[in-house]
């Protein structure tokens, strides 16, 4: 893995945290009917840090959710032999609630169209907007943002890795060169 650069720094994306749950409470006019879910793994910690900076702005806490969409992704019988599948943990109705799909890294659009799969599958919300820490282009379905931490254009070379203390014990976005050395 060949670091090309540091995207963001921890004050960086407690800046993105706290400027990303402003921007969900402002567009959605409070907490009213906001519920959050986090899809796994990272998405699911992104989620936790947006509740958490939400019950300091709000002083009030909304349901929180994590989604594994593992067995809805199309290409998971191809990639893997025996999928590595975790649990949703959704303890609450998302019907008629304004859902806010977390994740880390927007690419192609087929984990979220996976998690739009399985959301559907629990309930009927009123909305379902998408929230990312980072779009980095090359869609290959028509998925866009609501809520974008930070747009990183890259090459097909190129990859976005976000570290998150809960996981890799450091807080960063970092892109990386997947160039094959000869």
């Amino acid at each position: 893995m060949k670091i090309k650069a540091k995207l963001v720094d921890q004050t960086g994306l407690e800046r993105i945290i706290t400027r990303v749950s402003h921007e969900i409470l402002e567009r959605n006019r409070g907490t009213n009917n906001l519920i959050l879910i986090g899809m796994r793994t990272r998405g699911e910690f992104v989620a936790k840090r947006i509740f958490d900076k939400i019950k300091e702005i709000e002083h009030i806490e909304i349901p929180l959710g994590v989604l594994d969409v593992t067995l809805y992704r199309d290409d998971f019988r191809k990639r893997l032999k025996q999928p590595e599948v975790s649990v949703t943990n959704i303890t609450f109705s998302i019907d008629e609630k304004d859902v806010i799909l977390i994740d880390d890294v927007l690419y192609s659009g087929r984990t979220v169209r996976a998690a739009l799969d399985a959301l559907m599958d629990l309930g009927r919300p009123s909305t379902i907007q998408l929230c990312v820490l980072v779009d980095r282009g090359h869609r290959e379905l028509p998925i866009r943002p609501d809520y974008v931490g930070k747009n990183t254009p890259t090459s097909i070379n190129e990859e976005v890795k976000v570290k998150l203390k809960e996981v890799d014990n450091e807080d960063g976005i970092y892109l990386i060169d997947t160039t094959k050395e000869e």
